[in-house]
């Protein structure tokens, strides 16, 4: 499989299963979003050295990985944009907003496609223009008709498309990548949940163990599609994957009308309508391309 399939494929598992994570969140509904942002990063630490120890025999070297001033700096910062990202989700999930993140994350495709044209000269197939055209329509129609910016689906667009950029710069691979960005916001996690557990008003901990158990797993459901799409970025065009993110979005829009019930009024089905003919245009190009141009190597 050549490189830049190889990525397309990794980009597709990672959405499929970001697209599938408010399943989880059901059996949170009165969950702390600030709890769970930090027991998230303090679990992964834990997590993410025994795979690293799985997969290579080894813990990392923390002067090879500072060795490399550039991933490292890069992995420091795409942490910074992942939590803010994350946070935003977070607060959707938990608030009976899926239809919001839903919404964030198709804007999100079309941040990242203009990353790709403007950062690293990637050229725009008649398809993928369609798609940011009909995905901006959308977009604006919903803000023009509610008269309001949607605060948590540009949040978690915006800083997840910076995610993206961030990784590009990383040397690392896909594991040891997610454990530098966990490991650089570890202390601050840690002396949160330090600070609500000795004021005794952590609701993870004072709650019974499956609670507990329910907090701590949403490490290990994050992390999994975040390791594939650290490969994805790595080797598949950016355009490209900003595409293939429409997935995710389309996933939690299903989950969120048909099983969570929310609601879906005409203003949406128009701004959804949009979006979705956009990415129609740019199935249908793909099926009928016989023999596409190969990709040029990537650097």
């Amino acid at each position: 499989m050549n490189p830049t399939r190889f990525g397309n494929v990794m980009a597709a598992i990672a959405f499929l299963l970001w697209g599938a994570m408010p399943l989880y969140y059901q059996f949170m509904p009165n969950a702390a979003m600030d709890e769970l942002l930090a027991l998230r990063i303090a679990a992964s630490v834990p997590f993410l050295l025994l795979m690293l120890q799985c997969r290579k025999g080894k813990t990392p070297n923390w002067k090879t990985l500072t060795a490399d001033k550039r991933s490292f700096s890069f992995s420091a910062i795409a942490s910074l944009m992942m939590c803010i990202s994350w946070s935003a989700f977070t607060w959707a999930m938990t608030n009976d907003r899926v239809l919001d993140a839903s919404l964030g994350f198709f804007i999100n495709p079309l941040l990242v496609i203009a990353l790709g044209v403007l950062a690293f000269k990637e050229t725009l197939t008649l398809g993928q223009k369609a798609a940011v055209v009909f995905g901006a329509l959308g977009l604006s129609y919903q803000i023009v008709q509610y008269g309001e910016v949607p605060i948590a689906a540009m949040l978690m667009a915006i800083f997840f498309a910076m995610y993206g950029w961030c990784k590009r710069y990383v040397n690392y691979d896909a594991i040891t990548s997610l454990f530098v960005e966990c490991i650089v916001l570890f202390p601050i996690a840690a002396i949160y949940m330090a600070y609500k557990i000795g004021a005794g008003t952590s609701v993870a901990v004072s709650g019974d163990f499956s609670t507990l158990l329910l907090y701590l797993g949403a490490a290990p459901i994050t992390l999994l599609p975040l390791f594939f799409f650290s490969e994805a970025v790595k080797h598949a065009k950016m355009s490209m994957v900003g595409l293939m993110q429409y997935i995710e979005p389309s996933l939690q829009f299903v989950l969120a009308v048909v099983l969570f019930g929310e609601a879906f009024d005409s203003i949406k089905t128009v701004s959804f309508g949009l979006i979705w003919f956009g990415l129609a245009i740019t199935i249908i190009e793909g099926l009928v391309t016989v023999r596409p141009k190969p990709d040029l190597p990537q650097h």
